[in-house]
Protein backbone atom coordinates (compact mmCIF):
# COMPACT_ATOMS: atom_id res chain seq x y z
CA UNK A 1 0.00 0.00 0.00
CA UNK A 2 1.50 3.42 -1.07
CA UNK A 3 1.90 6.04 1.91
CA UNK A 4 -0.83 8.11 0.50
CA UNK A 5 -3.34 7.71 -2.33
CA UNK A 6 -2.27 8.11 -6.07
CA UNK A 7 -4.77 11.12 -6.28
CA UNK A 8 -2.81 13.21 -3.80
CA UNK A 9 -0.11 12.80 -6.14
CA UNK A 10 -1.34 13.60 -9.02
CA UNK A 11 -3.63 16.37 -7.31
CA UNK A 12 -0.51 17.99 -5.90
CA UNK A 13 1.13 17.89 -9.63
CA UNK A 14 -1.69 19.51 -11.15
CA UNK A 15 -2.05 22.42 -7.86
CA UNK A 16 1.81 23.13 -8.49
CA UNK A 17 1.21 23.45 -12.33
CA UNK A 18 -1.81 25.83 -11.61
CA UNK A 19 -1.34 29.17 -12.71
CA UNK A 20 -1.87 31.05 -9.57
CA UNK A 21 1.16 28.94 -7.53
CA UNK A 22 3.00 29.29 -10.05
CA UNK A 23 2.69 33.20 -10.18
CA UNK A 24 3.03 33.03 -6.00
CA UNK A 25 6.05 30.64 -6.06
CA UNK A 26 7.38 33.20 -8.74
CA UNK A 27 6.79 36.09 -6.57
CA UNK A 28 8.04 34.39 -3.22
CA UNK A 29 11.02 33.07 -4.24
CA UNK A 30 11.97 34.32 -7.69
CA UNK A 31 11.82 30.94 -9.60
CA UNK A 32 9.42 29.23 -11.21
CA UNK A 33 7.73 25.76 -9.10
CA UNK A 34 9.54 22.31 -9.83
CA UNK A 35 6.86 20.23 -10.20
CA UNK A 36 8.75 16.90 -11.81
CA UNK A 37 8.70 15.52 -8.34
CA UNK A 38 5.01 15.18 -7.89
CA UNK A 39 4.81 13.78 -11.58
CA UNK A 40 7.56 11.07 -11.09
CA UNK A 41 5.90 10.13 -7.34
CA UNK A 42 2.69 9.39 -9.16
CA UNK A 43 4.41 7.24 -11.82
CA UNK A 44 5.98 5.56 -8.85
CA UNK A 45 2.25 5.03 -7.25
CA UNK A 46 0.92 4.13 -10.17
CA UNK A 47 3.63 1.66 -10.74
CA UNK A 48 3.43 0.34 -7.52
CA UNK A 49 -0.57 -0.62 -7.48
CA UNK A 50 -0.35 -1.68 -10.98
CA UNK A 51 2.94 -4.03 -10.89
CA UNK A 52 3.79 -4.23 -7.38
CA UNK A 53 7.28 -2.67 -8.38
CA UNK A 54 10.05 -3.35 -5.79
CA UNK A 55 11.88 -0.45 -7.64
CA UNK A 56 9.02 1.90 -8.16
CA UNK A 57 8.19 1.40 -4.34
CA UNK A 58 11.52 2.04 -2.82
CA UNK A 59 11.42 5.42 -5.10
CA UNK A 60 8.34 6.32 -3.63
CA UNK A 61 9.32 5.69 0.08
CA UNK A 62 12.63 7.42 -0.40
CA UNK A 63 11.01 10.76 -2.08
CA UNK A 64 8.16 10.71 1.14
CA UNK A 65 11.41 10.51 3.18
CA UNK A 66 12.85 13.35 1.40
CA UNK A 67 9.47 15.15 2.07
CA UNK A 68 9.71 14.92 5.62
CA UNK A 69 13.21 15.55 6.59
CA UNK A 70 13.08 18.77 4.16
CA UNK A 71 9.80 19.96 6.28
CA UNK A 72 11.58 19.07 9.07
CA UNK A 73 14.86 21.15 8.44
CA UNK A 74 13.87 24.28 9.47
CA UNK A 75 13.71 26.07 13.14
CA UNK A 76 10.21 27.40 14.36
CA UNK A 77 10.47 31.07 14.17
CA UNK A 78 9.66 32.04 17.69
CA UNK A 79 10.96 30.68 20.87
CA UNK A 80 8.20 28.95 22.94
CA UNK A 81 8.40 29.91 26.43
CA UNK A 82 6.93 27.96 29.70
CA UNK A 83 5.49 30.94 31.78
CA UNK A 84 4.65 34.48 30.79
CA UNK A 85 7.22 37.65 32.01
CA UNK A 86 6.98 38.50 35.31
CA UNK A 87 6.24 41.99 34.82
CA UNK A 88 3.20 40.93 31.97
CA UNK A 89 0.37 42.78 34.20
CA UNK A 90 2.37 46.15 33.63
CA UNK A 91 1.47 48.49 30.99
CA UNK A 92 3.61 48.85 28.46
CA UNK A 93 6.47 51.85 27.92
CA UNK A 94 4.92 53.36 24.54
CA UNK A 95 1.40 53.94 27.01
CA UNK A 96 3.54 56.04 29.37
Amino acid sequence: QPPRPCEDYWGEWKHCRGLRHAFHHYYAHGELPACGRWREDYEACRAWERHRAAAAQEALCKSERARVMESQKYAPVWTLRKNPPPDWYLPLDQDK
